[in-house]
């Protein structure tokens, strides 16, 4: 080759180079040409974490991406920022479904995403329950059943499907007994019972973790104390409202306490008054008034009204509140990027009453409304997915994080559902 020639090839491919050489610059910088508004963005994208694992991540209608065997997750990268519909789908189960968006040179986390089985199957553990009580621990419940006109309570163990005899009407008094209240212990290996025999209100322990048990008489609790309107325990302290409006912190004998509010809430007669201790947030529940106690101020401040119950999400960095037909949730710690400590977000309002709410998880409620049991994750973004997960009269669910199952009592019969998180 000439010489000549080879210097003409040499500024050739020179040229090329300082013309090509920026663009896989950019592009290994995560730069692409964003045709729509004719320009050079930064990419972005979307990380997944999703149960079931294997699911198929589509977005704008298009597979992109399936979660893996191991850990369930996927990330998505170099994707232009704008908003895209994401849907996460597998078969047999509901899909889920946002708009989201996507920024420069970040990614938008799903990490709390569950898809629910569409035809779960449901079989009758028992029957002839007239009332339930989960422990704490979601791996026992107490069964209230009746033969002959005599109460029973009995132990069902949820993980090993077996029922097991603790006491009749009878062991508490030959001549009958009502059943007034029943409590666990914060452990789950005690229950607490108050009963009437006859005339006369009596108190009883009785252990779950020893089967028989021996039912123990024990005497009446301080908080039955008549000049305590509500009352909560924690750990080894005890916070009560007294008749005068009064909030106290004390110890579980009562023989040390501290007045907590600097001016008296002004208490109604016969009015019902529910205590709700949360870490370090107080709540008090006049009706369905919902008041939370301010450190500052040290009163009580309203906080929202027609309030049906209030509930702690099981890693306590959240609470539920509840109306007849609209569900808030309260930040009681920084979660990600998106909610900060004491953000108020509402999440749904519905047209038929909700009842018998409580957390599936930390991320998602469960509930009925009517007969129709409901779940519903908490993640406010775009639209909040709810499924209708199953269908029974008069039904009271409850879930078992213990074992991943949906219990269901409606009409006597207690369901138990296949495990519905995989």
């Amino acid at each position: 080759m000439l010489k000549k020639n080879r210097t003409i090839l040499f500024f050739i491919c020179a040229f090329l180079f300082f013309i090509v050489a920026p663009f896989f610059i950019l592009y290994s910088q995560g730069y692409r040409l964003d045709l729509e508004n004719k320009k050079l963005s930064q990419t972005g994208g979307f990380f997944f974490k999703v149960l079931p694992k294997q699911t198929e991540i589509y977005l704008d209608g298009k597979l992109v991406k399936k979660t893996d065997f191991f850990f369930g997750s996927a990330l998505v990268e170099n994707i232009l920022p704008r908003k895209y519909k994401v849907e996460i789908k597998k078969e047999g189960y509901y899909s889920w479904e946002k708009s989201l968006a996507v920024k420069e040179k970040e990614v938008t986390e799903i990490k709390t995403a569950i898809l629910f089985p569409q035809r779960p199957n449901f079989n009758v553990l028992t029957k002839g329950v007239e009332n339930f009580w989960l422990s704490p621990d979601q791996k026992n419940i107490i069964i209230y059943e009746k033969e002959n006109n005599i109460w029973e309570l009995k132990l069902y163990e949820l993980d090993k499907n077996l029922k097991s005899q603790l006491i009749s009407e009878k062991d508490i008094s030959l001549r009958g007994a009502e059943l007034f209240n029943l409590e666990f212990s914060p452990d789950s290996k005690e229950i607490f019972l108050e009963a009437a025999a006859g005339e006369k209100i009596r108190y009883f322990s009785l252990q779950t973790d020893i089967i028989p048990s021996t039912l123990i008489e024990t005497t009446p609790p301080l908080i039955s104390n008549e000049n305590i309107l509500a009352y909560q325990k924690v750990n080894n302290a005890l916070y009560y409202l007294d008749n005068f409006g009064h909030l106290f912190k004390a110890d579980t004998s009562l023989a040390s306490k501290q007045k907590i509010n600097e001016n008296p809430f002004p208490v109604q007669q016969e009015t019902d008054y529910k205590l709700k201790v949360f870490q370090s947030s107080i709540f008090l529940q006049e009706n369905k008034n919902l008041y939370q106690f301010n450190p500052d101020s040290r009163t009580f401040e309203k906080f929202f009204g027609e309030t049906n119950n209030i509930k702690i999400s099981p890693n306590s960095k959240k609470l539920v509140y509840f109306s007849d037909y609209e569900i808030w949730i309260l930040y009681l710690q920084d979660e990600g990027m998106r909610e900060k400590a004491g953000s108020k977000v509402f999440l749904m309002r519905l047209s038929e009453k909700i009842q018998n709410l409580n957390w599936l998880n930390s991320d998602y409620l469960i509930f009925n409304t009517g007969d129709k049991i409901k779940i519903s994750e908490v993640d406010e973004r775009d639209k909040v997915n709810i499924i209708d997960i199953a269908e029974y009269k008069n039904p009271e669910p409850f879930w078992s994080e213990d074992t991943k199952k949906l219990y269901i009592l409606s009409e006597g019969n207690l369901y138990q559902s296949d495990k519905l998180i995989k």
